[in-house]
């Protein structure tokens, strides 16, 4: 059973795209609001009522971290239905979940049976989808994806903000997060100065962007 709840848009091209199918991670986590405001996210959002209930148990636990996680989950939940409208989906009188316990595989199971997307970023559900050819939108993807791009020789202005770890480095943040780490950036710091990026190095952990100050900047 879906139970509607209307909220003030619905995502673009909701009647061609399919139906997008949100985890307790991904709400959680509390990126894929900024990430549905883009636009990028289309289609009918469904939430599984035991999602909700594995948000509600969190937001009650005993553990300051768990609670604060249930609570942030909530938080987001209640903003996504307040800006697009979800759907709640109820497994409750579906005979298709008698003696299924494991959300993540009831997680599969709804994106099978829909024809859906499960959208998450839990690493282990990422790759038991991918064995199971389920379709999986995985936000870190997308958030690595939209990453600003530069290149050696580009020059920008940057606010150098704190030092770095080595003898004299400066660091300064892109607007999508990004750190650059400005050599001779120290003397600058709190400092909007402009630079020249000299290497970008690409790392385990993400990206590792080096620049210098450009001559004359103070």
């Amino acid at each position: 059973m879906l139970l509607a709840l209307t909220g003030r848009r619905t995502s673009k091209g909701s009647k061609e795209a399919v139906p997008k199918i949100l985890d307790t991670s991904v709400l959680i986590d509390g990126r894929i609001m900024d990430i549905m405001k883009t636009g990028i996210i289309e289609g009918q959002i469904i939430i599984p009522e035991y999602v909700l209930t594995e948000l509600r148990h969190l937001s009650d636990s005993a553990d300051p971290l768990k609670k604060a996680k249930g609570r942030r989950g909530l938080a987001i939940l209640k903003d996504i239905q307040a800006y697009y409208g979800i759907e709640i989906y109820n497994t409750y009188n579906d005979k298709d979940w008698e003696n299924v316990e494991e959300v993540d595989v009831k997680l599969l199971r709804l994106a099978a049976k829909l024809g859906g997307k499960v959208v998450t970023n839990d690493y282990n559900l990422i790759q038991v989808a991918e064995i199971q050819e389920i379709s999986v939108l995985n936000i870190n993807d997308v958030v690595k994806a939209l990453k600003t791009v530069v290149i050696p020789g580009e020059v920008m202005p940057l606010m150098i903000s704190r030092e770095g770890r080595e003898e004299g480095q400066g660091v300064g943040y892109l607007d999508d997060g990004t750190m650059i780490v400005v050599e001779g950036g120290k003397r600058l710091i709190n400092m909007v100065v402009k630079v020249e990026v000299t290497s970008v190095l690409q790392t385990a952990s993400g990206r590792m962007i080096f620049a210098k100050p450009i001559n004359g900047s103070n």
